[in-house]
C-alpha cells in the first residue's frame, strides 16, 4: 500500500524488516488458522485485513512495543468501526453517509498526536471493509472474531518477535536537562559568577535535546492528556532555564553579588537537582520546591520595596527572577507529569499556566479537538479532504456496483496527499506500479489457475517482500506488490482469474482520480498557505500583545492575569501547520523565512508577557516609559512589516488594529528604576533578536542560535483553543 511519510524515522532496513516480518506471520497465521482449521472464510478475510491494516496501513510510531500499546488501545474503536460498517451497508446512502462522518472523525483525530494519527488509517480501512455488500449482519460475529484474532496475533508478534530496545524517553532527557540547570547553578554561585564556555555548550545540547523533532515521534510529550501536557511543559521550563542561565547578566561591579543573589540561587540548585531525581526515578518527592517558591516570592516582594535601582543591578535582579520563575515552573509541571491528578498546584504559583492540572481526559480531549474545529486548521483541512473523497468513492463503488469496491477506497486513503501536487505525482507512479503488479498478477493466474495450495505457500513470501520492498522503494512498488498479495488472498477464497487483476487496475484508477480531484478542490496547496496566513497572524498578535503588556508596565499597579488565550490560538494554528509544512515538498514560492524562530519568538511573547503582568509593580516614570514606549513600538512595528513579508497577511477581519509607526528610544542608557522595568527591557531586546533572526535572509526553516531563537520559549500560559502539531507534536502543553 502506500508508503509511509516523508521523513519518517522508521524506514530503516532493520526496522522495516522487523515489522514486514511480524505483519507477514500474524496475517498469515491467523488466516490459514481460520480458513483451513476452523473453516472460516469470513473470519478469515477479516483477521488479514486486520493485521494489515495496523501494521501496514498505519504509521504507529515506536518500537514494536510500543506500537503492540496503542493497538491494544485502539481495539474497542476497531470493534464498533466493524459493527457500524456492517449495519450502514444496508444502503448506499447509509453507507456514504457513515463515511462521510466517521472518515471525517478518523482523520481530524489525527490533531491529537502522533501515536492517534498514525492509527487512523488503520481504523479507516476496518471501517471501510465491512460498509460494502453483501448486506450481512448475521455474520458480524465472526467478522468480529476474525478482526479481534487478528490483532490479538499482531500484539503478540510486536511485543515478542524480534524486540527492540527503545531509545531513551523524553522524561529522561528532561531528568538530564535538569541535572544540567543544577550544574550550571552552581558554577553561577562561585566567584566569577558566570558560567564556562564549556559548561555553556553543555547547556545548549542538553536545550537542543529537548527539541520536539530531535525526539521519536513515539516518545514525544504530544498527547492531550494532562501527563503528555505536563511533561511537555516540564520541557519547555528546562529549556527556559538553561537559556536564562545562559545568558545570566554578571554580577554588578564589586567584591560579592548581592544579599539575594547566594539564596536564590542555592534554592533553584537544590529545586532543580530533586526535580531531575523525581523524574529519572531516583526520588519519590520534591521538598526543595517549595523553598524555592518561597524564596522566589521574598526575592521579589524585596526587590518590589527597595529603592529604585541602577542599569547593571536591575538587569541582573531581574535575570535572577525569571530563572526563579522557570525552576518554578519545572517543578510544578514535573509534579504533574509523574502523579496526574494527584497532582496539585501550590497556591503561590500561577495556575493559570497550568490549567491543565486536575481535568479528566475527555475534557482534555475536547479541549484539543474543538482548538482545530475550523477551517483554518490544517487538520481540518485534512479530514474534510479525506473524508469527501472517501464518500465520493464509495457513492461510485454503490452506484456502478463496482466489484470489489473497498480497494479504490483503499486507493483514496493511501494515495491522497495533503498537497495536489504530491498527490498527482504519487498517483502517477501508483497507478504505474499498479499495472505492472497487474501484469505479473494476471500472468500468474492464469498459469496457476486454482491450485489452492500454491496460493497458500506463496502468500508468506509475497507478503514479507511486499512489506519489506514497499515502505522503502517507495508507493509505485507498494502498490505493484499488493496488487500480487491481494490476489493471492482472494484465490484462496473463491475462485478466481486473470480478470481479478484487470478489477484491481479499475479500483486504483478510480481510487486514484478521485484522490486528484479532491486535492485541487479541497485546499490543493496544502499547508504553504496555511503557514504564511498562520505565522502572519501570529506575528500581528504578538505585535499586539506587546504593545498591551508594555502600556501595562508604563502605567504600573497591581499584578493580574491576562487573557492571552488569542495569542496561544495563533500560536497552535501556526505550529500544527509548520509540522505539517516540513513533511511537504518546498517549492521556489517559500519565502526565507525562519519559521521555527516564528515559532519561538510567539512562545517567548507569551512567557515575558505573563509574567509582567503577574508580577505587577509601580510606574516606571516618563524617562524609562518613553524608553520603553519607544523599543514597543519599534518591536510591534518590525513584527507586522514581518507578518506583511511572508507572503499573505492576515485580512482585515484577522487585525485588531492598524501597524503603529515606528519609534525611537529616548536617548541615553537607562537610569535608575524598578525591577519590572529592567525586566521588561530585557524581554523586548530578545524579541528584537527574534524578530531579526526570522527575517534574516538565507536562513533554513529549522533551529537557530542556542535554542532556536534568543532564547528558548518558556512554558505558555492558559492556551485558548488547543492544537498539537503532526508529525513533530505540539512545542508545549496545549
Amino acid at each position: 500500500m502506500g508508503a509511509r511519510p516523508e521523513g519518517s524515522a522508521d524506514r530503516g532496513p532493520a526496522v522495516v524488516t522487523r515489522r514486514a516480518l511480524r505483519t507477514t506471520l500474524s496475517a498469515c497465521l491467523s488466516f490459514f488458522v481460520c480458513l483451513y482449521v476452523l473453516d472460516r472464510p469470513v473470519a478469515a478475510t477479516y483477521a488479514l485485513f486486520a493485521a494489515v491494516s495496523m501494521a501496514a496501513l498505519s504509521h504507529i510510531p515506536g518500537t514494536g512495543r510500543q506500537r503492540a500499546a496503542v493497538m491494544v488501545k485502539a481495539a474497542p474503536a476497531a470493534w464498533v468501526l466493524l459493527t457500524l460498517g456492517t449495519y450502514l451497508a444496508i444502503r448506499t446512502w447509509s453507507a456514504v453517509a457513515g463515511m462521510l462522518l466517521i472518515g471525517f472523525f478518523l482523520a481530524f483525530v489525527a490533531a491529537a498526536g502522533p501515536r492517534a494519527a498514525g492509527a487512523a488509517p488503520g481504523l479507516q480501512l476496518l471501517y471501510i471493509l465491512p460498509c460494502f455488500p453483501p448486506y450481512a449482519p448475521d455474520t458480524l460475529g465472526e467478522r468480529l472474531v476474525g478482526a479481534t484474532f487478528g490483532l490479538l496475533l499482531l500484539v503478540l508478534a510486536e511485543a515478542f518477535v524480534l524486540p527492540e530496545e527503545p531509545g531513551p524517553t523524553y522524561r529522561r532527557l528532561a531528568a538530564g536537562a535538569a541535572d544540567t540547570a543544577a550544574r550550571c547553578v552552581a558554577e553561577l554561585g562561585r566567584a566569577p559568577y558566570t558560567l564556562s564556555a564549556a559548561s555553556a555548550e553543555t547547556a545548549r545540547v542538553a536545550g537542543e535535546s529537548l527539541r520536539p523533532f530531535r525526539v521519536d515521534e513515539a516518545d514525544r510529550p504530544a498527547g492531550p492528556g494532562l501527563r503528555d501536557r505536563a511533561l511537555s511543559h516540564a520541557g519547555l521550563a528546562a529549556r527556559t532555564l538553561l537559556a536564562r542561565l545562559v545568558n545570566l547578566p554578571p554580577p554588578p561591579p564589586g567584591p560579592v553579588p548581592t544579599e539575594q543573589e547566594p539564596q536564590v540561587l542555592t534554592a533553584v540548585g537544590r529545586a532543580v537537582t530533586e526535580t531531575a531525581a523525581l523524574l529519572d526515578g531516583r526520588a519519590a518527592t520534591t521538598e526543595a520546591a517549595a523553598d524555592l517558591r518561597r524564596v522566589r516570592e521574598q526575592a521579589a516582594t524585596s526587590a518590589a520595596r527597595e529603592a529604585p535601582t541602577t542599569a547593571a543591578r536591575g538587569r541582573r535582579r531581574a535575570a535572577l527572577l525569571e530563572v526563579a520563575d522557570a525552576a518554578v515552573a519545572l517543578t510544578t509541571a514535573a509534579e504533574l507529569a509523574l502523579r496526574g491528578r494527584r497532582a496539585r498546584v501550590p497556591d503561590d504559583v500561577d495556575s493559570g499556566r497550568f490549567w491543565y492540572a486536575g481535568k479528566r481526559a475527555p475534557r482534555l480531549w475536547w479541549h484539543r479537538l474543538a482548538g482545530h474545529a475550523g477551517p483554518r486548521s490544517v487538520y481540518f483541512q485534512n479530514a474534510v479532504r479525506i473524508s469527501l473523497a472517501l464518500a465520493a468513492a464509495r457513492t461510485v463503488a454503490g452506484v456502478d456496483s463496482l466489484p470489489h469496491g473497498f480497494w479504490a477506497m483503499l486507493a483514496v486513503l493511501s494515495l491522497t496527499r495533503t498537497t495536489a501536487a504530491q498527490t498527482r505525482a504519487t498517483v502517477r507512479v501508483a497507478i504505474t506500479g499498479t499495472l505492472l503488479g497487474a501484469l505479473v498478477t494476471g500472468l500468474l493466474l492464469a498459469l496457476i489457475g486454482g491450485h489452492t495450495n500454491i496460493y497458500a505457500v506463496a502468500l508468506p513470501f509475497v507478503m514479507m517482500t511486499a512489506f519489506r520492498v514497499g515502505p522503502v522503494r517507495g508507493v509505485g512498488w507498494a502498490q505493484g506488490m499488493f496488487t500480487l498479495v491481494v490476489a493471492f488472498v482472494f484465490a484462496q477464497l473463491a475462485p478466481v482469474t486473470w480478470q481479478l487483476a484487470e478489477v484491481r487496475i479499475l479500483n486504483v484508477v478510480i481510487g486514484s482520480l478521485i484522490g486528484v480531484v479532491f486535492g485541487v478542490l479541497a485546499w490543493p496547496r496544502g499547508a504553504q498557505r496555511e503557514l504564511h496566513r498562520a505565522v502572519a497572524l501570529l506575528l500581528t498578535t504578538e505585535a499586539e500583545t506587546v504593545e498591551r503588556t508594555t502600556a501595562a508596565v508604563v502605567d504600573g499597579g497591581p499584578g493580574h492575569v491576562p487573557d492571552d488565550r488569542p495569542l496561544q490560538h495563533a500560536l497552535t494554528m501556526a505550529e500544527s501547520a509548520f509540522a505539517q509544512h516540513q513533511n511537504e515538498p518546498r517549492t521556489s514560492e517559500d519565502p526565507t523565512t525562519d519559521w521555527q524562530a516564528a515559532m519561538m519568538s510567539g512562545h517567548h511573547v507569551l512567557w515575558g508577557s505573563r509574567r509582567l503582568f503577574v508580577r505587577g509593580g509601580p510606574a516606571v516614570g516618563p524617562a524609562n516609559a518613553a524608553r520603553l514606549d519607544g523599543r514597543a513600538t519599534g518591536v510591534a512595528t518590525r513584527m507586522r512589516e514581518a507578518a506583511e513579508t511572508v507572503g499573505v497577511a492576515p485580512g482585515a477581519a484577522d487585525q485588531q488594529g492598524a501597524p503603529l509607526p515606528g519609534g525611537s528610544e529616548a536617548g541615553g542608557p537607562p537610569g535608575v528604576s524598578s525591577p519590572r522595568f529592567f525586566a521588561a527591557l530585557a524581554w523586548l531586546d530578545s524579541l528584537t533578536v527574534d524578530v531579526e533572526r526570522m527575517t534574516a535572509a538565507g536562513h533554513p526553516s529549522g533551529p537557530s542560535g542556542p535554542n532556536g531563537s534568543s532564547g528558548p520559549p518558556g512554558p505558555p500560559g492558559p492556551p485558548g483553543p488547543p492544537g498539537a502539531s503532526r508529525p513533530s507534536g505540539p512545542a508545549g502543553p496545549s
